[in-house]
């Protein structure tokens, strides 16, 4: 799952590919701004991201897929 974090005075956004649901990733975000000092998260590739929760601008989640196999239309 694609997730997009934008960080406040960053011009760039933070783009993810994650293994979570969208549960866990929304009760990782709640749990950082209810008095978490970080909001940390690991990537599909081990690599780990953490953004501290009051800069935090908006996290934006995208829907759970399921990956096709095989030969789909394009």
């Amino acid at each position: 799952m694609e997730i997009t974090i934008g960080v406040q005075h960053v011009a760039r956004e933070l783009v993810l590919e994650i293994d979570q649901t969208s549960e866990e990733i929304a009760a990782a975000v709640a749990k950082a701004l209810d008095g978490g000092a970080t909001l940390t998260l690991t990537d599909t590739r081990g690599r780990r991201v953490i953004v501290p929760a009051g800069t935090l601008g908006y996290v934006e989640i995208g829907g759970d897929e399921t990956r096709k196999v095989g030969f789909h239309n394009i």
